[in-house]
């Protein structure tokens, strides 16, 4: 199946989930008034979703690659961050723990496409 647009590729789709469940736990209370961790957590959840969007249209596998590697990134900066907000009881053990395991989600959604793109670069050069 040939994949036709970015929103159809399923790490993008869980990266959007990890992007809503940031901006949800980061909307409201102490959090939403520390602007810092709040832009910063914010800014990595999109940009994992993003890179992703961007990767899609780079024009080979190789800079597509490229920018899942910076996705996968996002999402552990993304991962990091959550321990800054639960240290400053920004957030729950709970809520810490579904947007971690978000994270770890989209992350080996990416790993593993990073390494079916790069199997099917392999098949396709010889």
């Amino acid at each position: 199946m040939r994949i036709e647009r970015f929103e159809e590729i399923q790490a993008w789709q869980e990266a959007r989930v990890l992007t809503r469940l940031v901006y949800e736990a980061s909307g409201s209370g102490p959090f939403a008034k520390d602007f810092g961790l709040r832009d910063q957590i914010r800014r990595a959840a999109g940009s994992a979703m993003h890179n992703i969007a961007e990767g899609f249209d780079a024009g080979s596998d190789a800079e597509f690659i490229r920018f899942l590697k910076y996705a996968r990134r996002s999402a552990s900066e993304v991962q990091s961050q959550l321990y800054i907000a639960l240290d400053c009881r920004y957030i729950t053990q709970d809520q810490f723990q579904r947007i971690y395991d978000q994270a770890t989600s989209v992350k080996k959604l990416i790993n593993a496409f990073i390494g079916y793109l790069q199997k099917s670069r392999h098949r396709t050069s010889k």
